[in-house]
């Protein structure tokens, strides 16, 4: 099987996986707001998954890795639309090169969103530029790594006052964690069948 096949059978709807996010998180309990987030996989025999480093300056979550995405606006048609072109606006990633396999299971963050990961092919090499406003620099990471559950460790943190874990990853000197190790981790069990 490809590992588009073996993709699209994990998005199918009649897999089910028990989702760990931050719905318990006490910070956000209240209504979610809708986000969506591109996870862009480059089409090569030995595929790679596409992330972004957020600049330093940046007053929410400065520094760390995310799938390009972000807040569904009014505009959007639906959450393919909105990872769409939120990819396009952080890092020129053109809508109309991007085959979309599926969705995968809402992730609710501790902050209040509800996101959905849009699972995309992308040509392989294909030129990106990064939004200086938004995106301090883009990478890959291959595939076969990212999705491997033996490469995180599951942390545990006391945060206002609750037990908080999550998902921890360094891969060649970049920290993916929190809700983009989460999402990963959810994805991950997908593809394996695990629970």
């Amino acid at each position: 099987m490809t590992w588009k096949a073996q993709f699209r059978e994990a998005l199918h709807p009649s897999r089910t996986i028990e989702v760990e996010d931050e719905r318990e998180f006490p910070r956000h309990r209240g209504d979610y707001r809708a986000a969506a987030v591109l996870v862009p996989i480059t089409d090569r025999s030995e595929p790679g998954v596409i992330l972004t480093q957020r600049p330093d300056w940046l007053r929410s979550h400065a520094g760390q890795v995310a799938f390009p995405g972000g807040k569904i606006d009014e505009t959007d048609e639906n959450a393919v639309a909105a990872a769409l072109r939120e990819a396009e606006e952080e890092i020129a990633l053109p809508r109309h090169l991007v085959e979309v396999l599926g969705h995968a299971d809402e992730y609710r963050s501790g902050s209040g969103y509800r996101i959905t990961p849009v699972i995309g092919v992308v040509p392989a090499d294909v030129p990106l530029a990064p939004n200086p406003e938004e995106v301090a620099e883009w990478f890959e990471v291959p595939l076969a790594i990212l999705f491997d559950r033996a490469n995180y460790a599951q942390r545990h943190v006391d945060w206002q006052g609750q037990r908080r874990s999550y998902y921890d990853m360094e891969w060649q000197g970049r920290r993916i964690w929190g809700v983009t190790a989460g999402i990963i981790a959810n994805l991950a069990r997908r593809l394996t069948g695990a629970s």
